[in-house]
């Protein structure tokens, strides 16, 4: 007995104080914790293309305008074509490519334009080589070095020429991301409250919206009933001699807004109609 007299005294009665927050939200938003992206990728970085696709039969760099070659066999031309060497010898091309579109002159190696080219064309083939082997460290920390690096010099180039950053961006395909002015952890209690927010805002939106459709639709009548007021009170106070406060200006106003509307209403009832004929 002793215990049951203890339950019913623990059980909460009727003016009992009952939590009610912290508790599941009865609105249908649903959040999704966006997918981490690494730094090192290009939606990161901002390379809006990635290391070009050789054929492979072209000469490597230092052999490019070699008169033997021209000549020689096919079996010995072969030899130097990028095919049948190592990736560097791509890559070097590739360098050689970047820095020909953005070089001042045939020996600019020094320059921020070429600087930029070589970083850019390195960058791309660590980004190439990291889709293969992504569990390479060593290569993912090169990496993110060179795009800070790169970074650093582009956003000294936005600083102090930007006509010259304009150009490079241009030239080498990039998107210049800057880094966020505060950081923040992305946190579902941030982002529920972000979308609860916007929530409301369309809610109240629609809720404007449908208050004015409906104020746009009574507006005749009441202009109507607005006009039919205004002559009798002028009537009304010219009959028992007191001083009009109605002019016949404020009748005309409202009978001209009233005239106007009502021919737009037909116009665009009119129109409906021959729309929903044809």
């Amino acid at each position: 007995m002793n215990a049951l007299a203890k339950l019913k005294s623990v059980t909460p009665t009727v003016n009992q104080i009952v939590r009610t927050y912290a508790l599941k939200s009865d609105l249908k938003i649903k959040w999704v914790r966006p997918e981490k992206i690494p730094c090192y990728k290009p939606e990161k970085s901002g390379d809006l293309q990635s290391l070009p696709k050789f054929a492979g039969t072209e000469l490597m760099k230092d052999y490019r305008e070699s008169k033997e070659l021209e000549s020689a066999n096919e079996h010995v031309r072969n030899l130097f074509t990028l095919e049948h060497n190592r990736r560097r010898e791509m890559v070097a091309n590739f360098k050689d490519a970047m820095v020909r579109k953005v070089y001042r002159h045939d020996l600019d190696y020094g320059s921020m334009e070429a600087k930029l080219g070589l970083m850019t064309a390195r960058i791309r083939s660590l980004q190439e080589f990291m889709e293969q082997f992504p569990r390479q460290s060593v290569v993912k920390v090169q990496l993110k070095e060179l795009i800070d690096k790169r970074k650093r010099y582009l956003r000294y180039l936005r600083r102090w020429d930007y006509r010259r950053f304009e150009y490079m961006l241009e030239k080498l395909d990039l998107v210049y991301k800057p880094y966020p002015t505060h950081f923040h952890w992305i946190t579902r209690k941030d982002s529920l409250r972000k979308l609860t927010n916007i929530h409301c805002e369309q809610i109240k939106e629609t809720r404007l919206e449908e208050y004015r459709k409906q104020l746009e639709s009574e507006q005749l009548d009441f202009l109507e009933k607005k006009l039919k007021t205004l002559e009798f009170i002028r009537k009304e106070q010219t009959e028992c001699q007191v001083p009009v406060t109605v002019t016949k200006e404020d009748i005309q106003t409202v009978r001209k807004r009233y005239d106007e509307l009502k021919q737009k209403r037909t116009a665009m009832a009119e129109s409906l109609k021959e729309s929903q004929e044809s």
